[in-house]
């Protein structure tokens, strides 16, 4: 298995550990960014981090057998990890996406998820957690059965419940803070958004 400082380095090799004033997902300011999709653009690394997540899913799960029927997960940062997770586990990849009416995760293209069906849930980068948990709740509401979240990063500087197993591969918790709290934006440094969704 990696190391988690290999998987940090992983990161900052290939650029994907960003310096500057950000604004997150979540709407939360940070002066550092986790830009995953730099690091899973090269196959053979997004393979690589999702076998490593398997594993760990696996040995977290010692001497239960691990079935999976499907991974989870939400669009459009989590579609390449879940693809690569869903692989290594011999399972169906199903991602959710953001309704432009109401603004939640729901699933479209066919994708359902079947009573008794065991689900893992994936995402490249938990900051506050938000849609993961929207993909816990739609596991639930199916009557699928969750084994559990995982992710290649968590910069929480809070562990986030998901009050069930939570899978990750490298813990890097970064301060973050409300734009009214935002020491850059008090400097007048202008935030950037690199991720895919604003509130």
């Amino acid at each position: 298995m990696m190391a988690e400082h290999e998987i940090k380095n992983l990161f900052k090799v290939k650029q994907a550990l960003l310096e500057g004033h950000f604004q997150l997902t979540s709407g939360r300011h940070s002066s550092a960014y986790i830009q995953c999709a730099l690091v899973l653009q090269y196959p053979d690394v997004a393979e690589k981090l999702g076998e490593e997540l398997v594993a760990r899913v696996r040995e977290e799960n010692a001497g239960v057998p691990v079935r999976v029927n499907a991974v989870c997960a939400p669009a459009i940062g989590g579609i390449i990890l879940g693809h690569v997770v869903a692989r290594a586990f011999g399972a169906r990849a199903i991602f959710a996406e953001r309704d432009s009416g109401d603004g939640l995760l729901k699933l479209r293209r066919g994708f359902e998820i079947k009573p008794g069906e065991t689900v893992l849930a994936v995402e490249d980068v938990i900051t506050t957690g938000g849609s993961l948990k929207e993909i816990v709740q739609m596991v639930q509401s199916s009557g699928g059965r969750l084994m559990g979240v995982a992710s290649v990063a968590e910069r929480s500087a809070t562990p986030v419940d998901f009050g069930t197993t939570k899978t990750v591969l490298l813990k890097l918790p970064l301060k973050d803070y409300l734009p009214q709290d935002c020491p850059l934006c008090k400097e007048g440094t202008p935030a950037i958004k690199p991720g895919s969704r604003v509130k």
